[in-house]
């Protein structure tokens, strides 16, 4: 444990649950939470309302721990909820800057035209995509997966935006449940496992759940869709020079930081970041051999003169590992740091305490923690599984693989309870909406408690 967190928890706190400071608080956080649902209507970037009050509750915070004589304990906080977002960030920094390489050396495109080029029916790009989204999210994260999937259906599925919603919503359905089983899968995982809660292979015992999960609503869903095959003009894709490679140092980094955190017992980041310094001296490499290698393929391309080819060539750019960390998602870092923040310091002023005796200590712990799963559905799942970690409920591992597993699917039950939801409503704006999703909730909802069914029939 650190030194912020020693300190933390041995000082003296204060109860502000019921002060004029404590409430005006909590309404900040709500008022900024409130902004963040209204993202998609008020064109506001969700990190600009969280990050303002982080900062407002944490000066609250420092003026009601100096009026009594407790500093120490209000900075002791602050650092320990600064420590644990910087792990956090800096692994989805490294994780997302791998995801953006693989993009630039063109490994999703061709996955893509390979399905696409695949001349299936409709209801086999139904299956099909709902089946990679299962089993690429648990590596590549739930919202990288929706996005390429869905690319693939709104391109064989022109003029057919029925099958896109359906298949839209069965892919939000394939990426959350895929992503978790798998630490790497979604963020409320990764905290998990980065809390120590649950350890890395632990989290394998909610594939059958999690497949359960996804199966129920999408064999429901499936008797909706027909069997044409739709007429799409095939593609060709060249993968970039190191992107296979790219991959293997990628499968490296998680070794890394799974031996990191199961042999050294060290956090998670230290493997990741020791992949991220192996990705840079792979793309030094590309750099440096990059005019030979275009020289040799341009005069190929003369020698067959394939003009095409050397127009590709001739716009061709070396590897910047700092372009692709340039790539990384920073409104969503930034949202996390104000999120944790916030939670952070709701914490020390008594709230999630509270929350925890009333959830926790009155409620069953599974009726509980299914709670969380649907309530994932509304507020997102992240901040709903951090105030679930900050609180720490006396829990057995079947207990926190449960959190885990509805945490993950529950946000599946409505298109905005998952930043897989949020973005595809982005990418296929006006096809696949709120209702097209909330049309199949009914059968979502089936899945859902099917596959908590399974996981205490199994795992419990």
């Amino acid at each position: 444990m650190s030194v912020a967190l020693a300190q933390a928890s041995t000082l003296a706190t204060i109860d502000l649950t019921s002060s004029v400071a404590g409430i005006c608080a909590l309404v900040v956080f709500v008022l900024a939470y409130v902004l963040v649902i209204a993202e998609e209507s008020l064109h506001l970037q969700k990190s600009k309302p969280v990050l303002l009050a982080a900062g407002i509750i944490w000066v609250v915070v420092a003026l009601s721990y100096s009026s009594a004589g407790l500093s120490a304990t209000a900075e002791a906080a602050f650092r320990h909820s600064l420590l644990e977002y910087t792990e956090l960030f800096l692994f989805l920094m490294v994780a997302m800057t791998y995801i953006s390489a693989m993009e630039e050396r063109g490994l999703f495109d061709a996955l893509r035209v390979w399905i696409v080029n695949k001349g299936l029916s409709l209801r086999q790009v139904f299956w099909l995509t709902g089946v990679m989204s299962f089993f690429i999210s648990p590596v590549a994260d739930n919202l990288t997966t929706a996005l390429l999937m869905c690319a693939v259906v709104t391109k064989l599925g022109q003029g057919q935006p029925k099958f896109i919603a359906i298949a839209c919503t069965n892919i939000v359905v394939a990426a959350n449940a895929g992503g978790a089983f798998s630490p790497f899968g979604d963020i409320t995982t990764l905290m998990v496992w980065q809390k120590g809660m649950v350890e890395f292979t632990q989290f394998f015992a909610l594939f059958v759940p999690s497949a359960v999960n996804y199966l129920v609503p999408a064999v429901l869903m499936s008797l909706f869709v027909g069997n044409a095959k739709p007429a799409v003009e095939k593609e060709q894709v060249i993968l970039k020079r190191g992107a296979l490679r790219i991959v293997a140092l990628f499968l490296i980094t998680i070794t890394c930081a799974v031996s990191a955190h199961s042999v050294l017992g060290m956090p998670p980041v230290l493997g990741m970041m020791i992949g991220l310094g192996l990705l840079q001296f792979f793309g030094y490499f590309l750099r440096r051999s990059f005019p030979r290698s275009i020289a040799l393929k341009m005069k190929a391309a003369r020698a067959n003169k394939d003009d095409a080819q050397i127009a590709y060539l001739s716009g061709r750019q070396p590897f910047d590992i700092f372009s692709r960390i340039s790539q990384v998602e920073w409104d969503t870092m930034l949202f996390f740091y104000g999120l944790m923040l916030c939670i952070g310091g709701l914490s020390i002023m008594g709230y999630l305490a509270v929350a925890s005796e009333l959830i926790y200590q009155v409620w069953d712990t599974t009726l509980a923690n299914i709670a969380v799963g649907i309530l994932s559905a509304v507020v997102d799942n992240i901040p709903v599984m951090y105030a679930v970690l900050t609180m720490q409920p006396e829990m057995g591992l079947g207990q926190w693989l449960l959190v885990t597993l509805t945490a993950g699917v529950g946000g599946s039950l409505l298109s905005i309870g998952s930043a897989a939801g949020v973005a595809l409503m982005g990418q296929a704006r006006g096809i696949y909406t709120f209702s097209a999703h909330l049309k199949w909730t009914p059968a979502i909802m089936l899945g859902y408690f099917a596959s908590i069914g399974c996981h205490i029939w199994l795992n419990m």
